[in-house]
């Protein structure tokens, strides 16, 4: 077992080296360039359009537009916003947190990339249900099936690891911890949530994170918010201290520029997922007329994710100053920040959060898992079999060490982006024709609302 261990410990330090943080956050800076700033210019339209309501019956998808963000949401709001942002601050500083938030603003450009193509090249399945993303358009746009087929074989996999065991092994954890919970009660509990709401599928699954997320992201956030304004005068020296540290690297370990880049841009996409290729798959069964309204909508996940949910996180550790006690574990770092402003609410609130945001992320990551499942394996039994075999593997979770299986997770999340990559860069030009056709789509609808508009004021004044 311990050279399994050092096996995978080796492969994810090669694959998520410097080549693959490079091509992530350059696909996201060649996007960004290329279509013009779109997560500048466009983004009050992209606000507008997550929380408008009005549909076309003629749209073709499974789920609203909303639902389709979150459950993209539910699967990149997980642990990685509470552990994996105090781990970026515990090893490289706070000036980590700086390059989280650019690696996050770029990799808007790519969650939009991503989810235009999976609408575009999305199709139905045997049972009239929406099926895309990175595999379809692999296959379909790229012409290049291989790449697909690898992409789902990865994804398919992956599932049980970001998605499921290390999900429910973090909520049994932390209910254990905090509220004594035992480790077997809790995973019978989460299987007995994901069976009620996994194997009613996408449609169920949407139901569910369209309620579900919304309330779990405001209740941290104003968590907070709380802390920052009853302590505003500590706001603006945490600020100086995340920019000036960003490009000195003093408080990094080993007071390396270096470390706090890495730590800042891997945790970043670690946690909003920009580039891996997951939350296309959910942006492809989507009701939306057209590519572009749903790539605008999907892009608001990094903002929501990244620049807002994991900077509560690293703006109160950085607040707190626990961050420079080395004797505190990099897990419970979120935590002791907290306790340090709201007292014994802080851990209970960080518990809280935790057991939400890893729940969420087991719903999404099982539809992901299920789409790839279904690109190799068409039939609805073999479909049905991996929602019951998911749902019950998350009982392994609470009851197992999941080192090994933490570390086959970030090998197969790394080896998924890399066709996905490919094929981002590949269809570069479909994306930017697509965003041309969709902008001539915005400038129409303003110009028909002008006219409504007229009419109404010539009707009533007549």
């Amino acid at each position: 077992m311990d050279a399994v261990y050092n096996f995978l410990d080796k492969a994810s330090g090669l694959i998520w080296g410097p080549p693959l943080l490079i091509l992530l956050v350059g696909t996201g800076i060649f996007l960004t360039f290329r279509l013009g700033f779109i997560q500048l210019r466009l983004l009050p339209y992209s606000l507008k359009q997550v929380f408008s309501r009005k549909h076309s019956k003629k749209e073709d998808g499974d789920i609203s537009q909303f639902q389709a963000l979150m459950t993209a949401m539910a699967a990149t709001v997980g642990v990685g916003n509470i552990v994996g942002v105090a781990t970026a601050v515990f090893l490289g500083g706070p000036g980590a947190i700086f390059w989280m938030w650019l690696a996050g603003f770029f990799g808007m450009a790519t969650k939009y990339g991503e989810a235009i193509l999976a609408v575009k090249y999305r199709t139905k399945d045997a049972n009239g249900q929406m099926a895309g993303g990175p595999m379809y358009y692999l296959e379909y746009g790229l012409k290049q099936k291989w790449l697909g087929v690898i992409f789902a074989i990865f994804g398919a996999l992956a599932a049980f690891g970001i998605g499921n065991g290390t999900q429910s092994k973090a909520v049994a954890d932390v209910m254990n911890s905090t509220f004594n919970v035992p480790h077997l009660i809790t995973g019978i509990a989460l299987v007995i949530f994901g069976a009620l709401v996994i194997l009613g599928g996408i449609k169920s699954i949407g139901r569910v994170t369209a309620f579900f997320v919304p309330i779990m992201a405001l209740f941290y956030f104003i968590a907070g918010a709380i802390i920052m304004i009853m302590n505003i005068h500590l706001v603006p020296e945490a600020f100086g201290l995340i920019f000036s540290d960003a490009f000195s690297g003093e408080a990094a370990a080993g007071g390396a520029i270096g470390a706090v880049i890495r730590f800042g841009v891997a945790r970043g996409l670690f946690s909003n997922e920009a580039g891996m290729g997951s939350a296309p798959i959910a942006a492809a069964a989507a009701k939306t007329d057209m590519p572009g309204r749903q790539a605008l909508i999907s892009m608001t996940q990094v903002l929501f994710d990244t620049l807002i949910i994991c900077s509560i996180t690293g703006v109160t550790i950085v607040m707190s100053g626990q961050w420079k006690n080395k004797d505190i574990d990099a897990g419970a770092l979120t935590a002791e920040a907290f306790g340090s402003f709201l007292g014994g609410a802080g851990p209970i609130i960080v518990a809280i959060g935790l057991v939400f945001f890893a729940t969420s992320t087991i719903l999404g990551w099982s539809y992901y898992g299920e789409k790839c499942f279904q690109y190799l394996f068409p039939k609805k039994q073999a479909v049905l079999a991996y929602r019951i075999f998911f749902v019950a593997f998350i009982i392994v979770g609470p009851l197992v060490s999941l080192d090994i299986v933490w570390l086959l997770a970030d090998v197969l999340n790394g080896l998924m982006a890399i066709p996905n990559l490919i094929g981002l860069l590949g269809l570069s030009g479909v994306i930017v024709m697509e965003t041309k056709r969709f902008k001539k789509k915005i400038e129409e609808e303003k110009e028909a609302a002008k006219l409504a508009q007229s009419a109404a004021v010539d009707s009533s004044s007549k």
